[in-house]
């Protein structure tokens, strides 16, 4: 029986393996699975400190992440405007265009 491949099995699946499956087997198979905080507190978090350390391409797949796990999209433009006197102007004005970027692209597939 043939699985669908992961985000990172398709992105980087031939080129860096081992990578694929920390990735899959403890980030998201063990970190994420944990108990302790619920998948939307962790999107939270984990859109919090991409914005802060300005990831914009991985905070491209949190933002998706964090509205299939239950944050609104209100919730993360309030986040990335909170942050701006936090983590500076330009990352947040970054996470901004990132984010209107990924939620029109949802708005227009929906």
């Amino acid at each position: 029986m043939s699985r669908e491949p992961s985000a990172a099995e398709k992105l980087i699946g031939d080129f860096a393996p081992k990578l694929v499956e920390l990735t899959d087997r403890v980030l998201f198979g063990d970190v994420w699975e944990r108990q302790d905080l619920s998948k939307r507190d962790r999107s939270l978090v984990t859109v919090a400190a991409l914005i802060a350390l300005n990831r914009p391409e991985q905070l491209r797949f949190h933002l998706d992440k964090a509205l299939d796990n239950g944050l609104k999209k209100e919730e993360l433009i309030e986040v990335i405007t909170h942050l701006a006197f936090y983590s500076g102007w330009p990352n947040a004005m970054n996470a901004i265009m990132v984010a209107k970027e990924l939620f029109s692209k949802r708005d227009s597939s929906e």
